[in-house]
């Protein structure tokens, strides 16, 4: 490929990751704000300690799954879950539950002398796993009816992860030359930080510095301060280059370093107790949504003021293992989670059974799993995500032939061509499959009540879905006690479990399927309609269409629905 095209390529990729920015920001603690009183949609939570004021609380654990946690920034040290009953340091395990000195939690990622940082996406591992089997095979091959079911779903999977790999390759190359002419045009300039004028001013040498100034000069005028779309950039890179190196890398395979037996799904003790790990920022961030420590002067107000954050990491960059999710969950039952964040999901699935097992038993301990839906723009009734709430292996049944019927293909942009795809076809069966009453599906959306509400690259689903929860330039901590906005969908699932904590704070007889049906039942409803992507295109719809409660979780109505539910229990 010549640069002028990978040059056009990146510019193609570029808006997609900057798409979210605006010089249109929201409120501080836009989150926690009402609409009526404030003008952005937030969940009401200033509103809902006024109704809480004089009452007492109990302390409730949250574990927050997740990469990482800086246990040690200033707005989020004082709320940290201790083990009362572990000694540090002494390489013991004193309350013998299996896991010596965890003190703050565990790190299923990691063995005692190293962490995992970066691991594969689901479907390389599946790949991988299945090639030896199925890769020299053909379609007139003999097959049992099962193989033939796995055959063709390695197939799937193979046409998705070259797409998957063909695409990361192209950005990576786009975003190389990028972010090389923006260092060169900034050294030039001899600035870190140049002003739009200072970019007017700037005279090009070729067509590939006329075409990044550009470029930066349009994301600049939504931005008042360039530093944040080189950080951008500088982003876009990191994430092409690990798809390249790592995710999408078949020969990468760090599970050796962990040294469990990972052909044994229940196998339980492994790990260490390092609960911040290499790069703690997503988790940190998610920690500080849901408990931030509020009104202290520092920092930002979290939605929860009676909790105590447990890390448990089990995310690494890249996709999760369902082994490392199962026991994170059990962990956290075990040492007294009420609430459960999981910020994270995946494509495919591995070993479906151990999750479930693990829902279950988390569901008979009382406990609530807060999900994030996915930052895919897809529709999660159609197109699967994992975990999920749904009890049993349905994707033999479920996973569409790579060579469907006349009549059952489609054409689909990806990466800048089309290509035929199996045309998928909702299995509405599976939901009437058990499923778990436990769990929260969380969407992501925006400040303002208008179209764009829904957050453009949150999954939805009228069925998948429970509730939508603020989840755009929401502030939070990262580490070396510092704060940044982010986008996603793991943003909005942590203000779901923090409002959950709240609730079982202040009304600890609540159960976790009540608290659940209270969140669901108090929404703020929305009536008009809002803007969701769907194949490539953009179509407008009702938020009822495109989740189970129709709505935006309000802390306020909340906190006055359990009230009336306490009031009521005490007859």
């Amino acid at each position: 490929m010549d640069l002028l095209k990978r040059i056009i390529l990146a510019l193609l990729f570029f808006p997609l990751i900057l798409e979210a920015q605006t010089k249109d920001k929201p409120k501080e603690n836009w989150q926690n704000l009402d609409l009526q009183r404030d003008g952005v949609l937030g969940i009401s939570t200033e509103r809902a300690y006024e109704l809480l004021k004089g009452k007492t609380s109990t302390t409730v654990i949250v574990a927050v799954l997740d990469g990482g946690i800086d246990e040690e920034h200033e707005d989020l040290k004082q709320i940290i879950w201790k083990n009362a009953k572990e000694i540090a340091g002494n390489n013991q395990d004193d309350d013998n539950n299996g896991y010596a000195d965890d003190i703050f939690g565990w790190n299923f990622l990691g063995s005692p002398e190293v962490n995992v940082r970066y691991d594969n996406l689901e479907v390389v591992r599946l790949v991988r796993k299945l090639q030896d089997k199925y890769g020299s095979m053909i379609n007139s091959t003999p097959l049992s009816e099962h193989d033939r079911k796995e055959f063709n779903q390695y197939k799937r999977m193979v046409t998705d992860y070259m797409t998957r790999l063909d695409n990361a390759r192209r950005g990576y190359q786009g975003y190389s030359v990028i972010k090389k002419t923006t260092e060169e045009i900034l050294n030039k300039l001899g600035k870190e930080n140049p002003t739009l004028n200072d970019l007017e001013n700037y005279k090009t040498k070729d067509d590939t510095e006329l075409r990044i100034l550009k470029t930066l000069k349009s994301e600049l005028k939504k931005e008042s301060d360039f530093k944040t779309v080189k950080k951008d950039i500088d982003d876009a890179y990191k994430y092409y280059s690990s798809q390249i190196n790592y995710h999408l890398n078949i020969d990468f395979d760090p599970r050796d370093s962990v040294k469990d037996n990972y052909t044994n799904s229940y196998e339980k003790l492994y790990g260490n107790p390092d609960i911040t790990g290499p790069d703690a920022e997503h988790g940190t961030h998610v920690a500080g949504i849901i408990g931030a420590v509020r009104n202290n002067g520092i920092g930002i107000n979290g939605i929860a003021d009676n909790v105590r954050i447990m890390g448990v990491r089990t995310v690494p960059d890249g996709d999760e293992r369902d082994k490392d999710v199962a026991n994170s969950i059990r962990y956290a039952v075990d040492n007294g989670a009420k609430v459960i964040n999981m910020s994270f999901g995946k494509s495919y699935v591995w070993d479906k059974a151990v999750v479930d097992s693990a829902v279950k038993y988390a569901e008979s301990k009382d406990v609530l799993l807060v999900h994030a839906a996915g930052n895919d723009s897809k529709n999660t009734d159609i197109d699967f995500n994992y975990p999920n709430r749904i009890y049993g292996d349905i994707t033999a049944k479920d996973v569409p032939m790579i060579e469907p019927p006349i009549g059952m293909q489609e054409m689909r942009p990806m990466g800048g061509r089309s290509i035929v795809v199996p045309k998928v076809i909702p299995d509405t069966t599976r939901f009437t499959l058990p499923r778990a009453q436990n769990w929260i599906e969380v969407g992501a959306s925006g400040w303002t009540n208008d179209s764009k509400l829904v957050a453009s690259f949150s999954n939805y689903g009228k069925r998948a879905v429970d509730v939508f929860a603020p989840g755009v330039k929401v502030n939070s901590t990262i580490p070396d006690s510092k704060y940044e906005p982010n986008d996603g969908t793991s943003m909005a699932s942590p203000v779901v479990a923090g409002l959950a904590a709240l609730l079982r704070s202040y009304y600890p007889s609540l159960t976790a399927v009540q608290v659940k049906d209270i969140i669901m039942k108090s929404v703020t409803k929305v009536d008009h309609k809002v803007r969701v992507k769907e194949n490539g295109t953009t179509k407008k719809v009702k938020l009822d269409e495109i989740s189970v409660s129709g709505g935006v979780v309000n802390a306020y109505k909340a906190v006055q629905l359990a009230e009336q539910l306490n009031k009521t229990a005490a007859l």
